[in-house]
């Protein structure tokens, strides 16, 4: 059963790549004040995920800041290694939390988790964006094909704000 509208977002410890090393974060700690948005891409260097999905939170991090949101988060079900590799190739910088979720807890606790075996990926997220105030998800974006970002892309997030 998926997370909805309404819903407080789970509690769940990722580990995350800093400067000093792999560190535990917990979800609670980066979603839940404030208001955030949290996109998922089912994985990190995959073709809509690398050259749309990312980049449209990228180029829209300011836009997305001036509309109140404290916090923007892209979550994959991969190591914090690949998502550190991913966010130097993609310049994100500062602007965007990258959260693994290498073991897909978080994702499998959102209800949001997708078969991705036919192409060689295992079980992965669907490509969502949620937008998040102080824990609770105001407004949920679900794409039905995982190649799409007309829902999930920031320019539609921007649009809900």
């Amino acid at each position: 059963m998926s997370i909805n509208v309404g819903d407080k977002i789970p509690n769940v410890d990722l580990t995350i790549f800093t400067e000093s090393g792999p560190t535990t974060l917990s979800t609670a700690e980066v979603l839940g004040t404030g208001k955030a948005v949290l996109f998922a891409v089912p994985g990190a260097f995959t073709p809509t995920c690398s050259d749309y999905h990312l980049p449209s939170f990228v180029l829209r991090n300011e836009d997305l800041r001036a509309k109140g949101v404290t916090t923007i988060a892209c979550l994959s079900v991969n190591d914090p290694f690949v998502m550190s590799a991913w966010a130097k190739d993609q310049n994100v910088g500062d602007g965007i939390t990258m959260l693994p979720d290498g073991n897909g807890a978080f994702t499998k606790a959102l209800g949001l988790e997708m078969d991705g075996s036919g192409f060689g990926l295992g079980t992965r997220s669907q490509r969502f964006a949620i937008i998040i105030e102080d824990g609770v998800v105001s407004k949920l974006f679900i794409e039905e094909n995982p190649a799409g970002i007309e829902m999930s892309g920031a320019e539609n997030v921007l649009a809900a704000l």
